[in-house]
């Protein structure tokens, strides 16, 4: 057979060397290039021929590279276990999650009224107004000055956390802590109380629900704030509170239901007067200034309590034509909070 002759088919050396094999006497001893190629093949080849819907795995290549895969995996574990966001970031937008994956917003129930609010993870009560470290100032000692802060503790607590002044009982305690010669101060509170308005709103000082229209939930106020003092005139000493108060509520003569939240950011600025410069009585402050910004409270009330609204009420009326408010924002001074106070708000959340 010449070299530019017909080729042997492969089925005939393949029984060609399968009778090699065995044995069979007409095998020739030395087979061609052909016959040892083919052979070759039949050597590689192990297993019958895969069928048509069949499968075959890639084969595997040197172990290294498999090691360097392996390692890039734990890799990716570790970071996608210590940052997802970032790692959802490499294949795209990881800020705009798709709306079948995003989760339902979390809301509050009696069991969790704080649930889906920053407040839930504030303190509790006073707990969660820090107190600055007492220190010789104007006519006070250090440790006069350490009283001073603790009673000013005790009038934010009597003013806006006890249960009986929440429910709308006359806070006398807190009354009790304020100047009794500071007779404008005086006039203000005896109207706030007997005829309250815009220019007499005892929420300015003191945290009231009406509770034939809404109940608190449990016992807890949630707060974030602050005291800080200094020296002020005639050598008093002048402590502000700038104070965010969070009550959840549900709505009068129900066990349960929808839950919504007032928040109520206050500052009272107090000062510490000298007896022997200022008429006073010992323990008591007189008030240099008193505001408050509320969201969820009524909007344009002057009823003397606060009027949270619930959803079915805040369907009825709209959002406000005011600036969007997030009530939980701290980093907003309480001037630059009020500068815009024409118009209600709307809160971003509650």
């Amino acid at each position: 057979m010449s070299k530019d002759g017909p080729a042997i088919p492969d089925e005939e050396w393949e029984r060609f060397l399968r009778d090699a094999e065995a044995g069979t006497r007409s095998a020739p001893v030395e087979p061609s290039a052909r016959a040892r190629m083919v052979g070759r093949r039949l050597r590689e080849e192990t297993g019958p021929p895969p069928g048509w819907r069949t499968h075959q795995p890639p084969r595997r290549g040197r172990g290294k590279a498999w090691y360097v895969v392996g390692f890039l995996l734990a890799i990716g574990v570790l970071a996608v276990a210590f940052d997802p966001g970032r790692v959802v970031g490499w294949f795209g937008d990881g800020g705009s999650a798709s709306p079948a994956v995003e989760s339902a917003p979390r809301l509050p129930t009696p069991e969790e009224p704080f649930r889906g609010s920053p407040a839930a993870d504030w303190f509790d009560g006073a707990a969660g107004i820090s107190v600055p470290e007492a220190r010789a100032t104007g006519w006070m000692t250090k440790e006069e000055v350490a009283r001073a802060l603790d009673s000013t503790l005790d009038f934010l607590t009597a003013s806006s956390m006890d249960p009986g002044v929440l429910r709308g009982e006359r806070p006398e305690e807190a009354i009790a802590l304020i100047n009794p010669h500071q007779r404008d101060v005086q006039d203000y509170l005896a109207a706030a109380f007997r005829e309250p308005g815009r220019e007499n709103d005892p929420l300015l000082l003191f945290s009231r629900f009406e509770q034939t229209k809404v109940r608190l939930v449990g016992d807890v106020v949630k707060t974030r704030g602050e005291l800080t003092f200094r020296e002020g005139e005639r050598g008093a000493v002048e402590v502000t509170s700038d104070v965010t108060y969070v009550y959840p509520v549900v709505r009068a003569g129900t066990d349960g239901g929808e839950v919504a939240r007032t928040i109520a950011r206050r500052e009272t600025v107090m000062s510490w007067d000298d007896p022997a410069k200022v008429i006073t009585e010992a323990g008591t402050f007189s008030l240099v200034s008193y505001k408050v910004d509320s969201t969820n409270g009524g909007c344009d009330n002057v009823s003397g309590f606060f009027r949270p609204e619930f959803t079915a009420e805040r369907a009825a009326k709209g959002s406000g034509s005011g600036p969007a408010v997030d009530p939980y924002d701290r980093d907003t001074s309480m001037d630059a909070r009020m500068a815009d106070k024409e118009d209600c708000g709307t809160a971003t959340r509650s």
